[in-house]
């Protein structure tokens, strides 16, 4: 069972959950920017949430199947089509052999997730199958996808050959069908162009400027053109620190934001370093990582101060949302 790549798009890669264990050698924990619409895409089609994916950045690649396939599309909004029929997203989709899938104009978000049953059938590279772009490292060879890629996928599970049997029923001489059940509601992200992004306030906060502080909280910051997969540099009100530091580098994480000399803060993201210089002035609250890895080059960011308890509880109700929709999925018996 296979795919063929027929056109790469602006940045697809192989991704899973990321590469864990191994950051006190200096090994970048990499992975999907999205964790969740990642861990969704693979929970629709039977798979396990960190099997690996295509992440697929603004323009996305055209995919020939080359069997009859379950696929599920979570994200951004790039307007997928198969053979020039719009396919909807956040749920089961069942594709014929031969079916082309395309992805148009970029309509919400960054990034948008390919997750076929059966998980891609890709060697692990320290426990993971993720692409670390600046190393070759992981994915498929090590690099985003090209024109005439082929990328095998295992045996589906069973859950997923089960949904596949009672869509193969009602295809009929389309080209792909879909569940009438799909995910939605206060579980998805609050994907929304120029969003509030809820921050707890790092280790070295307390050393800004008092202006600084309150720019912070009350102006808002520009993604520039320079931001990628390894943060992103905003722009807008330069954050001072009241004495200068002279810091030993220490741990980051994803969502971290650091302050450089220029003033001008970095939120790390998933092919991070894995320790930092710059004053860390605060930490992105795990429940608005996936609101921020869909934001674009261009857009604005406003800050929110968030307590740490709060974050806490947002991030552990979310994790129990992700239980029970998990439980839902794999015990439905209809379309």
């Amino acid at each position: 069972m296979s795919i063929r790549i027929l056109r790469s798009g602006l940045l697809s890669t192989i991704q899973d959950l990321g590469r864990y264990g191994f950051q006190k050698y200096g090994v970048i924990v990499s992975g999907a920017m999205d964790s969740f619409a990642l861990r969704i895409a693979n929970l629709l089609v039977g798979n396990h949430e960190n099997s690996p994916a295509i992440e697929m950045t603004l323009i996305g690649s055209t995919i020939l199947f080359k069997e009859d396939s379950l696929i599920a599309i979570c994200g951004a909004h790039l307007s997928p089509t198969i053979n020039g029929q719009a396919i909807p997203q956040w749920r089961p989709v069942y594709v014929k052999k031969n079916a082309i899938l395309k992805f148009g104009q970029y309509m919400k978000g960054c990034r948008a997730y390919l997750a076929v049953a059966g998980s891609f059938d890709l060697p692990k590279i320290m426990g993971s199958q993720s692409t670390y772009l600046r190393a070759n490292m992981g994915g498929f060879a090590g690099r985003s996808l090209k024109e005439n890629d082929v990328l095998n996928f295992t045996v589906p599970s069973q859950q997923a050959i089960n949904l596949m049997q009672q869509l193969s029923i009602q295809i009929g001489k389309r080209q792909f069908t879909a569940t009438k059940w799909f995910i939605g509601g206060s579980i998805l992200p609050t994907y929304q162009n120029n969003p509030i992004i809820r921050i707890i306030t790092g280790s070295q906060f307390a050393y800004l400027t008092e202006e600084s502080k309150q720019k912070l909280f009350t102006k808002n910051f520009k993604i520039t053109t320079q931001s990628d997969r390894m943060g992103y540099r905003l722009e807008g009100a330069k954050l001072k620190t009241s004495e200068h530091l002279e810091m030993i580098s220490e741990a980051v994480s994803t969502g971290t934001i650091q302050v450089p000399p220029d003033g001008n803060p970095i939120i790390l993201l998933s092919d991070r370093q894995t320790t930092g210089g710059y004053p860390k002035i605060a930490q992105v609250a795990a429940i608005d990582l996936p609101v921020v890895a869909q934001a674009k080059p261009g857009e604005k960011i406003h800050f929110q101060e968030i307590s740490l308890e709060k974050a806490q509880e947002l991030y552990l109700r979310r994790e129990k949302e992700i239980e029970q929709l998990k439980q839902a999925i794999a015990n439905r018996r209809f379309l």
